[in-house]
């Protein structure tokens, strides 16, 4: 079944889908970009000869590009202040609709797209590509494996100094909103819990270049006693960590970290006398299915088979909205200067 799709938001980010569809044999085949749409034409041209589709339909107007084209899906990579009624056209148009993250910018704005998605009866889920990494999938197998026990805790470090430019350099709370909830999903999915409560301390440090919120510092309970932390900043120079953040997850039995790259450890409590027992190394497995590792890819191809079935896809707006009141909690957190209730 081939699926018309019209790419909304020719930015930098839409090269990445773009890049993951045309390199994946399963999914060129299956999705054919009719349309580009974005509010500066120029930027859809461009996008159009790099990418060799000259046949799209480029447009500036997302329904009439939608009607001409006969699409199917849209693919929306605009700003996170646009996507509201970029989805919503989209949607009441007759589109299945996969978007960046956020989600939205606010929780009453995803809650009316997740009533609208079910009104409609179409799929609208978010592209959470990190998620569908080799590591974050082997850090879930290895938590569900019970090997260190009851999970208890997971805490993540983020340190990194990128100078984007554009529009990120002028939003508020910008590591919370447009970064953090990598890491919120991606520890949501980990845990296997629900996010109940959130205490956070925002700041935007001497030397930041973004004009507001590029480091944050924030403590979340989970259900089941789990506790979640996160330190992060976008304005850290220097030696920095993983885009994928360091991690430690810590359970009844014993622990595991990883570096965000390719270090795992995990040892779990030994027998030696004394004040501490030492510990035994165990084995973290690969992931189970290694096609769910393959970021942008994964998680079109994931949205495409729930179009085809019928299915829940993961990352389902439904679903995902847990991780964006994560983030809005925190926001509110820190603003506030209180801990927050998520009742997402």
């Amino acid at each position: 079944m081939k699926l018309n799709a019209v790419l909304c938001g020719c930015g930098a980010m839409s090269k990445g889908w773009l890049r993951a569809i045309k390199e994946t044999p399963d999914l060129a085949e299956t999705i054919e970009i009719v349309g580009l749409v974005d509010v500066n034409p120029a930027a859809a041209e461009t996008l159009a000869e790099e990418f060799g589709l000259s046949a799209a339909r480029v447009g500036t107007d997302l329904a009439t590009v939608i009607a001409e084209t006969k699409a199917d899906i849209v693919f929306d990579v605009v700003i996170p202040t646009a996507r509201f009624n970029i989805v919503s056209t989209a949607m009441k148009a007759g589109c299945h609709v996969l978007s960046e993250k956020p989600m939205a910018t606010s929780l009453a704005e995803g809650a009316a797209l997740i009533d609208l998605a079910a009104e409609t009866g179409k799929i609208h889920a978010i592209i959470q590509n990190r998620r569908f990494i080799s590591g974050v999938r082997r850090l879930r197998r290895f938590v569900e494996s019970g090997a260190i026990g009851e999970l208890t805790g997971i805490h993540c470090d983020f340190f990194i100094a990128p100078h984007f430019g554009g529009f990120r350099e002028e939003m508020d709370n910008v590591l919370l909103l447009d970064m953090a909830i990598h890491t919120f999903d991606a520890a949501r999915y980990v845990a296997g819990k629900k996010p109940l409560a959130v205490y956070c301390v925002e700041r935007n440090p001497k030397g930041s270049w973004y004009r507001h919120g590029a480091s944050a510092n924030a403590t979340f309970e989970f259900s089941d006693d789990v506790v979640f932390t996160y330190r992060g900043s976008w304005c850290a120079e220097g030696e920095r960590t993983s885009w994928e953040s360091q991690w430690r997850i810590v359970g009844s039995k014993g622990m595991l970290t990883w570096d965000g790259a390719d270090g795992f450890k995990a040892a779990v409590s030994g027998n030696e006398p004394g004040l501490l027992r030492g510990f035994s190394p165990v084995e973290v497995p690969a992931p189970e299915r290694e096609e769910d590792t393959h970021g942008h890819a994964s998680v079109i191809a994931s949205f495409i088979e729930a179009i085809r079935t019928g299915t829940r896809p993961e990352t389902v707006s439904s679903d995902n909205i847990r991780s964006l009141a994560m983030v809005f909690g925190a926001i509110e957190s820190a603003r506030t200067g209180r801990r927050v209730e998520i009742s997402a």
